[in-house]
């Protein structure tokens, strides 16, 4: 990749063909609204170095060059994908497959710093980290991802939770959880459960079932899968996973609307649902219902239901504290925006071309976004869904282009090649 910061052009003309494919490049057609100044503009620090945060230190330091320092923190050296992670459980892929490090990321002159986020101090503009001093900042990226509300589900403490997985943030649970699928014997049964919407990724859950699925029919066909959804129907692409579920693993899932689990038995590995009913399991996958990171929380970020955190859509800036970007599944969602890893990679540009903007003393200007979200229906076929969003001044808010975007009509092979290639230029569109 061309690493001159000097000419915004180049600058376009590698993001336009980074997005050729049509997923990734929408979000920023419109970026830095000059030649870029070699004056020192500011300090952005980034903390979380998912498909939000990482994509926008990329784009901060290669539009905002020498003039911008970018600061990128995370506890983990490297990033797990959470996309194509329940293919892990499918066992087509390993956690290597979905693991991408960070060096592009230094090559391009962002300064990565691999530490636990203590505290934030909005007034003062600090960020207190658990090992290194405290690093200041004039604009701050938050993009923590989601936490989950483990005491929604009585039993499940911080005993059961070594046990009883829920594998819903890509890393060592990932192996655990297919540890135990491999362990399971051959007419077993798979308990997972799914949190009332909204989740991180929509349609991930019904993924997973398939993916489980795929394993026990090609591996251990005499046993099943049991999903327990505590909403009254599927939440995405409800047509193609269902005929998924009838047709190519009928015999293998069950699926079960308002099914809410509200209890757990980790020693029995028993499901309870807020009816009483009882449901035995011999892995059991609790996803347990999420609000924003806990780093949020703690900053006072969280303004949104108690779960969320509101921002002004042209700028990703928090509307609980001036200065402070939140990026990704931490986002009180606008309508019909998923949160998924594609969409917080378009948050990301998002905030790093506002940023650029206001630290160059200019306004900035409204983004499309896109999203595309393929889901493996076993190790080959897929589906997909995508959506063009643009923002509507009136509303302040972003709402779906009318007649933008689609759904697939069946799974196949085809959408595959497709899937695996998004998922590799997304990894570089962040980290190369």
């Amino acid at each position: 990749m061309n690493t001159s910061f000097g000419n915004r052009r180049r600058a376009l003309q590698w993001l336009g063909s980074a997005g050729a494919s049509g997923v990734l490049g929408a979000c920023a057609m419109s970026s830095p609204s000059s030649d870029l100044p070699a004056k020192k503009l500011g300090r952005v620090l980034v903390v979380g170095a998912g498909f939000g945060g990482a994509t926008a230190a990329k784009y901060l330091k290669y539009w905002g060059g020498p003039g911008i320092e970018v600061v990128l923190i995370d506890r983990s050296p490297q990033f797990y994908s959470c996309p194509l992670s329940n293919l892990v459980l499918g066992g087509s892929r390993t956690l290597a497959d979905i693991t991408v490090g960070y060096q592009g990321l230094r090559e391009l002159g962002v300064v990565v710093l691999t530490d636990e986020v203590a505290s934030i101090d909005t007034a003062r503009k600090k960020v207190v980290l658990t090992k290194i001093a405290d690093q200041s900042y004039d604009r701050l990226i938050v993009a923590p991802g989601v936490d989950f509300n483990f005491g929604a589900i009585q039993g499940l403490d911080a005993q059961a939770q070594t046990t009883v997985l829920h594998a819903w943030k890509a890393g060592q649970q990932t192996v655990d959880l297919r540890r135990q699928l491999e362990a399971m014997p051959n007419g077993g049964v798979f308990v997972m459960t799914i949190p009332q919407a909204p989740y991180r990724c929509p349609p991930g859950p019904y993924e997973r079932a398939c993916q489980v699925a795929h394993y026990f029919k090609t591996r251990k066909p005499r046993s099943k899968v049991l999903v327990l959804d505590a909403n009254p129907e599927i939440m995405s692409k409800k047509g193609l996973f269902t005929k998924a579920f009838n047709e190519q693993y009928g015999g293998i899932v069950e699926y079960r609307a308002n099914s809410n689990v509200t209890e757990i038995d980790a020693r029995s590995r028993t499901a309870i649902t807020e009816v009483g009913e009882r449901v035995r399991a011999d892995v059991l996958n609790v996803i347990p219902p999420q609000g924003a990171g806990e780093i949020a929380r703690k900053t006072g970020l969280v303004n949104a239901n108690n779960r969320w955190c509101q921002v002004d859509w042209v700028t990703m800036e928090s509307t609980a504290a001036p200065a402070v970007h939140v990026l990704g599944d931490a986002t009180l969602s606008a309508p019909a925006m998923p949160k998924s890893g594609h969409m917080a990679n378009q948050h990301g540009k998002t905030a790093a071309a506002a940023i650029v903007e206001l630290l160059g003393g200019r306004a900035p200007q409204p983004q499309m976004m896109t999203n595309t979200c393929y889901s493996f229906i076993d190790d080959k076929n897929v589906v997909h869904v995508a959506s063009v969003h643009r923002y509507v001044p009136e509303k302040k808010t972003m709402e779906i282009v009318p007649g933008s975007g689609g759904l697939s009509a069946a799974p196949n092979e085809l959408e595959g090649v497709y899937a695996n290639a998004w998922a590799q230029t997304i990894w570089r569109d962040m980290f190369a």
